[in-house]
């Protein structure tokens, strides 16, 4: 959106509210609804979790108002969308885990455009399926909806086979919106939560690799280590910061000396901000994807650890080489912008 907003296009985001993004939070799932122990262990543990997920989401809520226009409306669902549909030339769809057909969002057809007018040109920017297939059960209805689009551009390479296995043609891939903007843009946002030199750690799912690694990198180089922490507590990191909105998470990323993680965007930052960086891979293999596909575009695969740290590439990241890559991708994204709205205004 920024992107947009800086080549002078208005340009909206709609603020879609679905139940299932609003409530799914405080839900209490089956397996915790089974008899009176197991909702009081819920109570005891998982509630205080989501707690601090709720003060996470609500700096997130915070960002999103200061920084980036929403539509007047919000709206509830896709009926709320297809009676009263927000008015644009141009709509995009995008971009992360957005058609990941293992989470609501993606079986949902909002996200699919579906309310979009037809006098309106339907595109999606950097899309993510976020897995490398799409269940059988689940092929129609997917295919069917993006066969709709104009235009298709998707994030990863896995992504573009998947589009030709559901015979969706004309797909490519473009950069994540990340690389839309440049470093100095992202520094601008980002905030300066700590001093002192460390190791940041952002794990989404309390990986045993990364423990074992921040701990031997931290003994061997003498550097703090310092953690989001998210689901899961992170015992042994020197600090944790429970509350960080996107500007604190940018911030400590962008100071630190070392990155382990195991999430996309932060490894994206971590090359943006020229970080020294150690990627690892989820336990549910179908998600990493995006990020090995970047890292094999990038000539950088060899930062993926695997068993331990003993097989990964220590030497410095040629950081030059791997902005010139991303610079040409980045080209041919705004190509890919330019020809969407280069057809609105044919059409309009």
């Amino acid at each position: 959106m920024k992107y947009l907003e800086n080549r002078g296009y208005d340009t909206e985001i709609i603020d879609y509210r679905p139940d299932y993004l609003t409530y799914k939070l405080w839900a209490i799932g089956p397996r915790w609804d089974k008899n009176i122990f197991l909702r009081v262990i819920y109570f005891a543990y998982v509630v205080p979790r989501r707690l601090l997920m709720y003060k996470r989401r609500r700096k997130f809520d915070l960002f999103t108002a200061s920084r980036l226009k929403l539509t007047p409306r919000v709206y509830r669902s896709i009926e709320d969308l297809r009676f009263d549909p927000p008015q644009a030339d141009i709509f995009f769809a995008g971009s992360d885990q957005i058609w990941n057909t293992e989470s609501p969002n993606g079986k949902d057809p909002a996200f699919y455009l579906e309310f979009a007018p037809n006098c309106s040109i339907k595109a999606s920017y950097a899309a993510s399926f976020s897995t490398s297939d799409i269940a059988q059960g689940l092929v129609k209805f997917v295919a069917s909806r993006l066969k709709r689009f104009d235009f298709i551009s998707v994030r990863e390479d896995t992504g573009l086979k998947i589009l030709n296995k559901l015979g969706v043609e004309g797909g490519s891939v473009v950069v994540d919106p990340v690389f839309l903007l440049n470093r100095t843009e992202w520094e601008y946002l980002s905030k300066q939560v700590t001093d002192g030199k460390y190791i940041f750690i952002y794990d989404q799912e309390n990986n045993h690799l990364i423990k074992e690694s921040a701990l031997k990198l931290s003994k061997a180089y003498n550097l703090k280590i310092y953690a989001i922490e998210s689901l899961y507590p992170i015992s042994y990191a020197d600090k944790t910061f429970k509350n960080a909105g996107p500007e604190e998470f940018l911030g400590l990323i962008h100071n630190c000396e070392i990155c382990l993680t195991n999430s996309f965007h932060c490894m994206s930052f971590s090359l943006i901000f020229n970080k020294k960086f150690y990627l690892f891979r989820r336990t549910h293999q179908k998600v990493n994807s995006r990020m090995i596909d970047l890292l094999n575009y990038l000539n950088l695969s060899d930062h993926i650890a695997k068993e331990s740290l003993e097989n990964i590439n220590n030497d410095a990241i040629k950081f030059q080489e791997v902005f010139d890559l991303l610079e040409k991708r980045k080209e041919n994204s705004v190509d890919y912008i330019d020809m969407v709205i280069s057809s609105a205004e044919v059409n309009g």
